[in-house]
């Protein structure tokens, strides 16, 4: 009689187990699920749309510019040599842009370009400090970049145009990772930093500086240039960020701006026609690339909200949208002075996209 039993409910168990085993199965499936689909692909994140938010004046005003920068651009290699020399014998920037042990011995007592008044004897530990030569003595290269910040830069896609220079010049510590290389690109030889940043960002390299060390390894082993002796309060700081550099084997080294060199810059640009409190790193770094590179070609130099194409609202720089002093930088005459030379043929300024290069 148990046997007939377990006979008869047989078929019904095994049902049972099987039911189950499905439903296990569903129930696993379900929840793993969740977790990944790999059927369904992530949805790409969306650029926001653009703006077209024209400032006063601007549309006029970006016309004349783009129409003086729509003719053909070819070098004018006897433009470029008359410019060259007049800005090489009126400031020297071969012998005289950085301050070295050569030109600036212990004992020198050096003027502050931004306060006449104040100056500083130099002592060994500073002397300790300068460049052994100047690194740009007497050589020329061949095809330079100077990349400023502008947000003109933005999905300009000129990162790779960039970095096929043989010398790349940057402004004040820039970033270059995390899409922007892309547009920017990442070579560079020779980067300033202005010590607000340092002040700023690295709580004057008062207290921990193992992050400044570190957020300068995307520069690789090139220059910093600082500007320590154009103001008394810049001196401090820029001397910790060389010690710093050099306390923590930083591949880069520091060189410092020369006081002299900058004064008569500022002399050689006023008689162009430039009046501004101050010159911006942007045509500092122009007008040493000037010098010593026999092509030189600028990116990141555009002075208005709006793209010279397509009149889209530009953030001020390809990082940020924070706004300069408006007194301390004359940008618009600068800009003007530069456009000037690239109709000129003597450089190339780069206004919009670059184009990919073919293989």
């Amino acid at each position: 009689m148990r046997g007939q039993l377990l006979k008869s409910l047989f078929p019904l168990l095994l049902t049972v187990l099987c039911l189950g085993s499905l439903l296990t199965t569903l129930t696993w499936y379900m929840f793993d699920s969740n977790d990944v689909d790999p059927h369904i692909p992530a949805p790409l994140r969306k650029r926001p749309p653009k703006k077209y938010d024209i400032c006063k004046g601007c549309k006029a005003a970006i016309e004349k510019v783009m129409q003086r920068y729509s003719k053909t651009w070819e070098k004018q290699e006897d433009n470029y040599l008359k410019f060259r020399s007049q800005l090489s014998s009126e400031c020297n920037g071969f012998d005289k842009a950085i301050i070295t042990q050569a030109n600036t011995p212990v004992g020198h007592k050096i003027v502050y370009d931004g306060e006449k008044k104040r100056t500083l004897e130099v002592t060994p530990e500073i002397f300790s400090t300068f460049a052994k030569k100047h690194p740009f003595s007497h050589k020329t290269w061949d095809t330079c970049a100077v990349v400023g910040n502008g947000g003109i830069l933005t999905d300009s896609g000129c990162g790779e145009t960039i970095d096929s220079a043989q010398f790349v010049i940057r402004c004040n510590l820039p970033p270059l990772e995390n899409g922007y290389e892309k547009h920017v690109g990442v070579k560079t030889d020779l980067v300033t930093a202005n010590p607000s940043i340092l002040v700023k960002k690295y709580g004057s390299l008062m207290g921990r500086r193992r992050q400044f060390v570190e957020d300068l390894r995307i520069y690789g082993n090139s220059l910093m240039l600082l500007p320590a002796f154009t103001y008394g309060h810049n001196t401090p700081v820029c001397l910790r960020a060389a010690y710093t550099m050099e306390d923590f084997g930083s591949p880069m080294r520091t060189v410092f701006f020369n006081p002299e060199y900058l004064d008569n810059l500022d002399v050689f640009w006023r008689d162009q026609g430039l009046q501004a409190l101050r010159l911006s790193t942007g045509i500092m770094m122009a007008s040493l690339a000037l010098e010593f590179c026999s092509n030189v070609h600028l990116y990141g130099f555009w002075p208005f909200s709006n793209h010279p194409h397509e009149l889209y609202t530009l953030t001020n720089h390809y990082y940020d949208d924070v706004k300069v002093k408006p007194k301390s930088h004359a940008m618009p005459v600068e800009f003007d002075l530069l456009l000037r030379l690239h109709s000129q043929g003597v450089l190339k300024l780069h206004l919009g996209d670059c184009r990919p290069r073919k293989n």
